[in-house]
């Protein structure tokens, strides 16, 4: 266990914890907005809008999201208190309510001028780190029009490699292996999948001295995959081939992006003669719209038609491995900024990610304002 944890729970000089999420509609009336937001500003063609907002209207337009960032949330103060961290968690989403900028003003209204922030994203990338970054700034930037004090905010390192994130995939991945007829549960390949990003943005994730095929995003991927396939290995006796697929892209067909999609890795298997497939979503924190549509609906009817049998592993959402990782990632950070010593606790041969991005990380698509904060590597 890390230094920082053998200590008393003290998560000073931070005073808050913020969730910060994508955010998801609540109901029909929602789903058009809410794609709006998320949109604004990309070019997205409307037509790939229409389609994607039918996935939300096969469910009553509700996406599971935001209940599952309550329950997340639930978790880590059930966690803290359990644990005797007194430190007060908030919950922010980018795309819908609770609006970020809301909770903020919440945040310092409340008093709170040391904020850490866990992003429901655990990888690096423009999308799943620096985007998130860019909206804090944008939020901080309409406070400091409103003339409220601005807070200070850091935010938490990628988690993808701590065994609170891990383990729960390990045991999901035994599950649905578990949960696959015998005759075909030995002879079964895992399809580890994340969602697709552009190559361009792949390839320029994680600090300059990552760039290059794939990046840190595809490593940081592939390293999780091979500690769940190695821990699935010795607790059953069985090496199940792996691969590494793709999901959910969008935007212009002519651009390149990650692959193979997972469709066409089921039928690539299906016609090696595979007889299997448990299809591992490793890349999501909770099962929410593309995990529940691409691989729960389209996905896994795919296979269907294929007569190929797969079982989907669950996300970690709410576990109280997660809860106890996030916690230890709060005082780690806490320890490191009291200069006390601290061993990150990190598996596999990445080891633990920074906790300040360095300039040329995961680099925007456009010039963004700064972020506030100590550990803002914008200028």
């Amino acid at each position: 266990m890390p230094d920082a944890h053998a200590a008393s729970l003290d998560a000073r000089p931070y005073d808050a914890l913020l969730l910060l999420s994508f955010g998801g509609p609540e109901g029909p009336d929602d789903v058009v907005p809410f794609l709006e937001n998320v949109t604004r500003g990309r070019g997205i063609p409307k037509e790939r809008l229409k389609e994607v907002g039918q996935h939300y209207f096969l469910f009553d337009g509700i996406s599971p999201i935001n209940d599952q960032n309550r329950a997340l949330l639930d978790a880590l103060r059930k966690d803290f208190a359990e644990h005797g961290l007194d430190l007060p968690v908030y919950w922010g989403n980018r795309n819908w309510a609770p609006y970020l900028t809301d909770t903020l003003r919440e945040m310092v209204v409340d008093g709170h001028h040391r904020i850490l922030v866990l992003a429901t994203s655990a990888y690096a990338s423009y999308s799943g780190c620096r985007q998130y970054r860019e909206n804090l700034a944008e939020s901080l930037a309409a406070l400091e029009a409103e003339g409220l004090r601005l807070p200070t905010i850091d935010k938490l390192r990628h988690y993808f490699n701590h065994p609170g994130f891990v383990r729960p995939m390990v045991d999901g991945v035994l599950k649905a292996l578990a949960d696959l007829p015998e005759d075909v549960r030995d002879g079964a390949h895992i399809a580890f999948s994340t969602h697709s990003i552009p190559t361009s943005a792949a390839d320029t994730s994680g600090p300059v001295e990552e760039h290059g095929d794939g990046g840190a995003y595809v490593r940081q991927h592939l390293d999780v995959a091979r500690l769940i396939a190695d821990a699935v290995r010795e607790e059953t006796g069985v090496d199940h081939p792996w691969q590494l697929v793709y999901q959910s892209r969008s935007g212009a067909p002519h651009i390149p992006w990650l692959e193979p999609d997972i469709c066409d890795h089921l039928e690539e298997r299906h016609g090696a003669g595979v007889p299997a497939v448990v299809m591992a979503p490793i890349g999501f924190v909770s099962d929410h719209m593309e995990v529940l549509y691409d691989l729960d609906t389209e996905a896994t009817a795919k296979a269907a038609e294929l007569g190929l049998p797969v079982r989907r592993s669950a996300t970690v959402g709410a576990d109280p491995r997660f809860a106890a990782a996030v916690r230890e990632l709060v005082l780690e950070r806490s320890a490191d900024e009291s200069g006390r010593n601290v061993t990150p606790c990190a598996l596999g041969a990445l080891g633990a990610s920074h906790n300040l991005c360095p300039v040329g990380c995961c680099p925007a698509r456009a010039p963004k304002p700064a972020a506030a904060g100590a550990d803002s590597p914008y200028a």
